[in-house]
């Protein structure tokens, strides 16, 4: 990355079924992290038929910290150490993975029996090498306790980390920020000047970033002491996120993150051998080791 923002083209496409389709903005070869991001999928928006729903299986998960961040729909949170929350907009369900958790991903009975409209965010964090085999947590924080952040013509909601002179009440490992920002046509945001790192990602509506035009599911990338000004073109929803570089590297396999990819090799390891618990109230299934 450099100091003039740079767009990521043709992010990944992925079909999950029955029309969800999920968008891989990170990592790519631009940028294979930004700040301690190191994954970023955006989810929909789709349209689930009633007795449809989503069903990610119980997998596994290193060295990280994963959020979902919903505008619409609901997805059923269970893992390993026995948390059980329904994710809905607006709320931070905060999953430290750390030394290793499983975890499962579906839609709760009742929105499965009507269908509902799903469409979010979500996102990795690498830990610093310090904390990659913390325990693992799982920690639920209601929408009203986030900071709200209000600029001429622009609304935001600081999910984690710190900008503007907030702070969230998420616990965070390393240096970073994540937001939701609503624009007015017109509006100008500047990016928090702490952080070195910054992305900008629009889920709905157009903006310019410095030279670069972004539309919707568009992302850009950018370092360095100073960033552009964000311009909305049109009323728009833009995702601010970034951090300080990460302390290295970070190999990426599957689920798992870590520094080390002997680490790496150990995890794989403690999952064909079912070493990382059951996930609490869905025993049944799993994903396999893929091959």
């Amino acid at each position: 990355m450099d100091a003039t923002p740079s767009l990521i083209e043709n992010p990944r496409l992925h079909d999950l079924g029955d029309g969800f389709v999920v968008r891989r903005m990170l990592p790519v070869l631009l940028a294979r992290h930004v700040g301690p991001f190191v994954f970023y999928d955006h989810m929909g928006p789709a349209d689930f038929a009633p007795g449809k729903g989503l069903d990610v299986r119980p997998h596994p998960h290193i060295g990280l910290a994963t959020v979902t961040w919903l505008f619409e729909g609901s997805i059923r949170h269970r893992d390993s150490v026995g948390s059980l929350a329904d994710i809905m907009p607006g709320a931070v369900n905060w999953m430290t993975a750390g030394r290793g958790i499983a975890h499962s991903e579906r839609t709760p009975p009742d929105a499965r029996k009507s269908g509902q409209r799903m469409h979010g965010i979500q996102v990795w964090v690498a830990l610093p090498r310090e904390y990659e085999e913390v325990a693992p947590e799982f920690h639920h924080h209601a929408a009203e306790t986030l900071p709200r952040i209000r600029k001429p013509g622009a609304e935001l909601v600081l999910i984690a980390g710190t900008a503007y002179g907030s702070a969230s009440p998420v616990r965070v490992f390393a240096p970073m920020f994540f937001i939701e920002a609503h624009l007015e046509a017109g509006a100008e945001v500047p990016l928090p000047e702490e952080h070195a790192e910054r992305g900008v990602h629009v889920v709905e509506g157009e903006v310019s970033w410095g030279e670069v035009a972004l539309s919707s599911t568009q992302m850009a990338v950018q370092a360095g002491p100073f960033a552009p000004v964000v311009r909305a073109r049109a009323a728009s929803r833009v995702m601010f996120f970034g951090g300080a570089p990460l302390d290295g590297e970070r190999h990426l396999w599957w689920n798992f993150v870590s520094s080390s990819s002997e680490r790496i090799e150990q995890a794989k390891a403690d999952w064909l051998a079912q070493r990382f618990g059951k996930v609490a109230g869905d025993e049944e299934e799993f994903i396999p080791l893929p091959a």
